[in-house]
């Protein structure tokens, strides 16, 4: 996905990847990711967390709006099955 990210880069278009694998996420040049230390195919989350799916989207997008750097990777911290999410902020998103 990080390859195809950095294609879309190349038209124009800003893109956020949610990353499982930080190091393969780096050495492919991502423009940006979200990375989450989680099971592998579960980058939003449990099935059927609606709470934490919606803040990882929203992260998500929030770094899509805010990173300057290209190759950012940001790491939250959230732990797997040891958080508790609330809704987001959403009129917060790009500072609204």
């Amino acid at each position: 996905m990080g390859l195809i990210a950095r294609a879309i880069e190349g038209s124009g278009i800003a893109t956020v990847s949610i990353s499982i694998t930080r190091d393969l996420t780096a050495a492919v040049g991502v423009p940006r990711a979200l990375f989450v230390k989680w099971p592998l195919g579960h980058p939003l989350g449990e099935a059927g967390y609606a709470a934490q799916q919606r803040t990882i989207i929203f992260d998500a997008l929030q770094l899509l709006v805010n990173a300057s750097t290209p190759g950012t990777i940001l790491e939250p911290g959230y732990r797997w099955r040891r958080e508790t999410y609330g809704e987001p902020e959403w009129s917060q998103l790009a500072g609204g």
